[in-house]
């Protein structure tokens, strides 16, 4: 049973944190999160949720909050996005060393300097090696959905690390959406009960959570946070394919939208792909063979889940929305790296797009596309890395 109404991002994620009811959510505002979690405190208020809402001085208190409170064996959660994520640096990384199932919304937001408060993706692309898992949100709807199946994921005793979600400042965070909520009972239901395996105040068992761990077993605990993290993509489609069989509304960690028999085909991820698969309804109207894929799952990476998508393409190009300076985009180094591991040398091409807000057009799509008909013909003559719409 489910039920619709008008949210926006902030409100539909809100929404999604009532009804997993968390032991503990810390809070600090920072643009464009803050609505997020004023709603839910509207819940915490109204006695609408058993939380323990904690308002913290900083960023950096609140996600050290809500490692106390999951070392605790609570179930934590919390928001930011930018440069709040950034003051939370140093914790973040303690939360996925200390194996965590925290769950945290992120609001896209450009990372200063120059100041801004509009959508990119810089601040969650610079925790793509924090040990976080990350999923990127296309729409509110996926938001609602992505942050409830967060909590099975991160929670799975084959993972136990902490999950970022993703969605586009003032884009999604601030657009009214139709969104389709589930019954609280169904939410409950498939979460289950968070029983956690080791914490601070089971007296019986008792553990040290957070001690010095020099040469002697920090290398081995590192590994052991990678191996979580790779068993992870298996857990992100079992608990995907199991809320996909709840809702109808299915979910994998890429989308792949008219690649049946696409000869050219653009990657993106978050809500530039609504963007891109307008486009590419478009061009399809003219018989022109384009397809897009979407990649939700960004962490763990889907090596071989983005080599079957793309290996009998003629060309692509892959759009970052945020750029790792010296070479590109974060997105498509991975997606190259991917390739290459399975030779297949396919041409591609990176285009830097949207930092610091700037919009991103039809037509900028369309022209990506344009250039990707000329290097399927004459492949890629020199430069990879195009910025596109930015002036000369």
């Amino acid at each position: 049973m489910s039920t619709i109404i008008g949210l926006t991002g902030n409100e539909a994620v809100a929404e999604a944190m009532r009804q997993i009811n968390p032991d503990v959510v810390a809070a600090y505002p920072i643009t464009p999160q803050t609505e997020l979690m004023h709603k839910f405190a509207d819940f915490v208020a109204n006695g609408k949720v058993d939380t323990e809402m904690i308002l913290v001085e900083s960023e950096h208190s609140a996600m050290s909050a809500s490692v106390g409170a999951a070392a605790g064996g609570a179930r934590a959660m919390t928001a930011t996005c930018a440069n709040g994520l950034a003051l939370m640096w140093e914790i973040v990384y303690i939360a996925a060393s200390l194996r965590l199932p925290i769950v945290m919304a992120v609001v896209n937001r450009a990372l200063s300097g120059p100041i801004n408060i509009h959508n990119d993706h810089s601040d969650s692309m610079g925790c793509r090696d924090s040990g976080w898992i990350q999923i990127y949100s296309e729409n509110s709807q996926e938001a609602y959905d992505n942050t409830i199946m967060a909590v099975k994921i991160a929670e799975n005793k084959d993972v136990l690390l902490p999950v970022m979600v993703t969605l586009d400042g003032f884009i999604l965070s601030h657009t009214l959406e139709r969104i389709e909520i589930l019954d609280d009972k169904q939410v409950r239901e498939f979460i289950g009960e968070y029983i956690p395996q080791n914490h601070l105040l089971d007296i019986n068992h008792p553990v040290t959570i957070g001690p010095l761990d020099l040469q002697d077993y920090y290398f081995e605990h590192k590994r052991q946070e990678a191996e979580a993290i790779n068993n992870a993509l298996e857990v992100v489609e079992e608990v995907s394919f199991e809320y996909s069989r709840l809702t109808g509304r299915n979910y994998d960690v890429l989308e792949l939208y008219r690649m049946e028999d696409a000869e050219r085909a653009i990657v993106a991820l978050g809500s530039t792909a609504g963007t891109v698969k307008f486009t590419v309804d478009s061009l399809r109207e003219n018989g022109e063979k384009v397809g897009m894929i979407k990649l939700r799952l960004f962490r763990p990476f889907p090596y071989k889940e983005i080599y079957e998508a793309l290996k009998n393409v003629k060309s692509f190009a892959v759009l970052d929305k945020c750029i790792s300076f010296g070479y590109g985009g974060p997105v498509y180094g991975e997606i190259k790296s991917a390739l290459y591991n399975y030779q297949a040398f396919i041409p591609a091409v990176n285009y830097i797009y949207g930092l610091g807000g700037r919009d991103i057009k039809p037509t900028s799509i369309k022209k990506v596309f344009d250039e990707l008909k000329h290097i399927t013909k004459e492949g890629v003559n020199g430069k990879l890395i195009h910025y596109l719409d930015v002036r000369e």
